[in-house]
């Protein structure tokens, strides 16, 4: 009788194994051994589609990005200001699904193209609306931005929402900083109510993009 193989592992196999256990261990618990034995199988096997952790992450990243815009179409005649709003929301709302979804996300290299379809969209509509190019770039990376380090941020506080890291109690930090009132004060802004704060920063980004490049 001839023995049965198991069926051969896959590039997306790995990712989404990978996706996965973010959630449970985290960024820095996230290694090739950890998902080899998730995916009950030994730890070579996974350098056949990456070589080193960096390329596993870079292809992480593409397929946050994939299901990031999977069905996200905007409808025709949206303003610049209602594209980069509705873009950068939904960025931070895929981010948010991953545990340290935003440091997974920066500085990585999409493997793929998908990406190339809605710059160009959102180049085009920017360019359309009265921005040179170069200010269209400056403009949609500078919300981005924004967006990455917000959620970097917001993510070093509660890892998953509604999962608080110790050392954040606004009150005890209020307590501990009675010296300094104004900065005591603060942290009710900066430590929570993030949805508030991340609308109203994005607002703010998007307002000075129009305002700079003198584009209503």
């Amino acid at each position: 009788m001839t023995a049965r193989r198991s069926p051969r592992l896959d590039k997306k196999q790995v990712v989404d194994a990978a996706l996965r256990l973010l959630n449970e261990v985290g960024l820095e618990g996230l290694t090739l051994r950890a998902i080899a034995k998730d995916l009950e199988v030994q730890a070579p096997a996974l350098y056949w589609h990456f070589q080193g952790k960096q390329e596993l992450l870079d292809e992480m990243a593409t397929e946050m990005y994939r299901r990031m815009v999977a069905g996200s179409d905007l409808a025709a005649g949206v303003t610049w200001q209602e594209r980069l709003t509705a873009g950068n929301r939904g960025l931070r709302a895929a981010l948010l699904g991953y545990r340290d979804g935003a440091k997974v996300f920066s500085g990585t290299r999409f493997t793929g193209t998908e990406h190339a379809l809605q710059m160009e969209e959102n180049l085009r509509a920017l360019t359309e609306a009265g921005f040179t190019l170069p200010q269209a770039v400056r403009a949609t990376t500078t919300a981005y931005f924004f967006t990455l380090g917000f959620v970097t941020e917001e993510q070093g506080v509660e890892p998953l929402p509604g999962d608080r890291r110790e050392g954040y109690d606004v009150d005890e930090r209020a307590a501990r900083m009675d010296g300094f009132p104004l900065a005591a004060a603060a942290g009710a802004d900066l430590f929570q109510n993030y949805d508030e704060g991340f609308e109203e920063g994005l607002a703010l980004v998007i307002a000075g993009i129009g305002a700079r490049y003198r584009v209503g």
